[in-house]
């Protein structure tokens, strides 16, 4: 598979899940610490890769939803998306991650939601493309009450 580059980020990490990671154009910058689940210090002022994996996809995947709707007439722009990513041993050895995300939007109903949700995430969102049948990704769609 190859793509026509658009746009590429670069950042830099030093003192892996205990240090700091920095984006080159100084656009992201956040100090690092293992969460006292992981048995770490979970220092206050702090994120971790996953929480920076989450907003990276949240974002992107807002982008996708809304890139689907205007394909369909449909306004999704308002949605909001929640990213859950979860980390923990794999049965296989190592670690691996498991992502739930929570799609909502009170001008759409559900059906019509997760439609374009399923679209999104099938055929748009690179964060999806890159995740696919390497990371669980599960859905919960919720559209205006009927």
């Amino acid at each position: 598979m190859s793509i026509k580059p658009l746009f590429t980020a670069h950042a830099t990490a030093t003192g892996g899940r205990n240090g700091h990671t920095e984006a080159s154009d100084g656009s992201v910058k956040a100090d690092l610490s293992v969460p006292k689940e992981m048995g770490g210090p979970g220092k206050p002022g702090t994120t971790t890769p996953e929480h920076l994996f989450a907003a990276g996809y949240a974002a992107c995947f807002g982008g996708a939803l809304d890139f689907v709707g205007k394909q369909h007439k449909k306004n999704a722009a308002g949605a909001t998306v929640v990213c859950d990513v979860t980390i923990g041993p794999r049965d296989a050895g190592g670690f691996g991650l498991m992502v739930k995300m929570h799609v909502s939007d009170e001008t759409l109903s559900t059906e019509e939601l997760d439609e374009l949700v399923k679209e999104a995430h099938e055929k748009i969102c690179p964060y999806s493309h890159a995740t696919r049948g390497n990371v669980q990704v599960d859905f919960e769609v919720k559209g205006k009450a009927a």
